[in-house]
């Protein structure tokens, strides 16, 4: 099975054969062979792919998905701006991490010549997210990073845009068979066997997963269960936590809470980094103002039917908690989802966390009252691993400590902002502990997301033909390396190209 055709799976029998055969052919694609420059070019032509088939894109993907036509522009911006980063990435070496010891025999032990780099995993399976249809898609940041990598991919399609998931499939297969891509670079597999036909297969050697905590869950413990179990990249859940400071509230509690209002109802509060716990203090008029902001705020159709019952149910369910209150619902119609506000006291969160601390996905955020600091501590103690925490403070105001006690559960800190908007760069960092991943020293965003799909190999004494050009001697593509522990920088050479 040519990885030049969309595959589409629907019954088990059938998601076996055509997953076996898809994986396969991904394994035997060469992609692993390839050199840095050309990979480059390869991402480089899907970029430019994305951008000169928009306009179609995102008409296919505003009829299905119901995001604005001015969002899914933007997201495509995004999708194209993340292939032509990791082709930088991978033209400037240095997440090879390419380190050379040379042979040293007064040393005890005597220490040979030890040359080691990252090299590709093999083939990865990159599961498709329904609330971002082109940047965590089919090319995604994960697929954008595994094939940087070196590594083939095999797509299972999200079932919330199916003909946007086909249509950007044919578009990059063109791309990449134009840009000399080896066929199988990348593949596509729709259907929920097909899924778990994949995680299971004995050749896929990673998987990049977003998406709910239930179904991450179940296909997480899979691949662990496996005989040789692989690497599960998954982010599946997260509140974001976010700290308002009395200081911060006595200054401009207007302004934060319009930010809140604007964050959290952000295309229908369909982000992964949705602020979902606010902790404000007693009796500063923040919930007023938040209601006076949400004032302007309409209902929004979410993704899918699935996922508005789902929103429905949830909010049902914290609003009709013990100690909780609900303080602001806006008026919808028919499949349109309310902004939602539900409030409650940090010693009440605090008793029961476990009832508390559960993503709702959509336009509603929780609402924690604290009266002072040890009420907060006793209330931030109790959370689980998010993407983000975010802090509102005040000019001058020092929130070390504050800072401190929410580095331990969420990968990004954000102050005096809003956690919904994720920079592609070199620092940043997309994780968190359980639940909103399952490695939290890992990313999906940055330049390090490629280094989930890498593996160290060591060479010992080993033939200079035997070795990657990024490790011979002299260095002759000049990358960044380290040498006898000292740290080379990158050397500019016209005459050469990166392999």
């Amino acid at each position: 099975m040519s990885g030049r055709h969309t595959v589409v799976v629907d019954g088990s029998t059938e998601a076996s054969a055509e997953v076996d055969a898809t994986v396969r052919a991904a394994a035997a694609s060469g992609v692993d062979r390839t050199t840095r420059t050309e990979r480059a070019t390869w991402l480089r032509a899907l970029a430019d792919a994305v951008e000169h088939h928009r306009d179609e894109l995102v008409a296919i993907a505003h009829d299905e998905t119901h995001l604005s036509e001015a969002r899914l522009v933007g997201e495509v911006v995004r999708t194209a701006t993340q292939l032509q980063f990791f082709a930088g990435v991978i033209e400037e070496g240095s997440y090879l991490e390419a380190t050379v010891d040379p042979p040293d025999a007064r040393l005890v032990p005597p220490r040979p010549d030890l040359r080691r780099m990252l090299r590709p995993i093999g083939p990865v399976a990159v599961f498709a997210a329904s609330n971002f249809p082109f940047a965590f898609s089919v090319l995604g940041n994960d697929t954008a990073s595994a094939l940087a990598a070196g590594c083939a991919v095999v797509v299972k399609a999200h079932p919330g845009h199916p003909r946007l998931s086909r249509r950007v499939a044919e578009v990059a297969l063109v791309a990449l068979a134009d840009a000399g891509a080896p066929a199988d670079a990348l593949s596509l597999v729709e259907g929920l066997d097909a899924g778990v036909e994949l995680v299971g297969h004995p050749l896929v050697a990673a998987v990049g997963f977003t998406g709910s905590l239930r179904g991450g869950r179940a296909l997480f413990d899979l691949a662990a269960a496996r005989p040789a179990p692989i690497p599960f990249y998954g982010e599946l859940g997260s509140l974001n936590p976010v700290v308002v400071t009395r200081a911060a509230a006595d200054a401009d509690v207007e302004a934060i809470a319009t930010g809140l209002a604007g964050s959290f109802t952000r295309d229908g509060g369909q982000y992964c980094t949705k602020p979902g716990l606010v902790f404000v203090p007693d009796g500063t008029g923040f919930e007023e103002a938040l209601c006076d902001a949400l004032g302007t705020v309409g209902a929004q159709r979410l993704l899918t039917d699935g996922m508005a019952t789902a929103f429905t149910d949830g909010a049902e369910r914290l609003a009709g908690l013990d100690g909780a209150e609900l303080i602001w619902r806006g008026a919808a119609e028919g499949a349109d989802a309310p902004a939602t506000v539900v409030a409650t006291d940090a010693t009440t969160l605090a008793a029961a966390a476990d009832a508390w601390l559960q993503e709702c996905f959509g336009p509603l955020t929780v609402l924690v009252r604290y009266r002072d600091d040890d009420e907060l501590d006793a209330a931030l103690a109790s959370l689980e691993g998010s993407l983000t925490a975010s802090i509102h403070h005040a000019p001058g105001e020092d929130v070390t400590a504050l800072a401190g006690k929410l580095e331990r559960v969420a990968g990004r800190l954000v102050f005096n902002g809003w956690p919904t908007g994720v920079a592609i760069a070199w620092a940043q960092h997309h994780g968190g502990g359980w639940p909103a991943t399952t490695a939290s020293v890992h990313t999906s965003v940055g330049a390090t997301a490629i280094r989930r799909f890498l593996t160290p190999v060591a060479y010992q004494d080993a033939p200079a033909e035997v070795l990657p050009v990024e490790l011979r001697d002299g260095n002759p593509l000049g990358i960044p390396r380290r040498e006898d522990g000292v740290p080379i920088p990158a050397v500019n050479r016209d005459d050469t190209s990166p392999e």
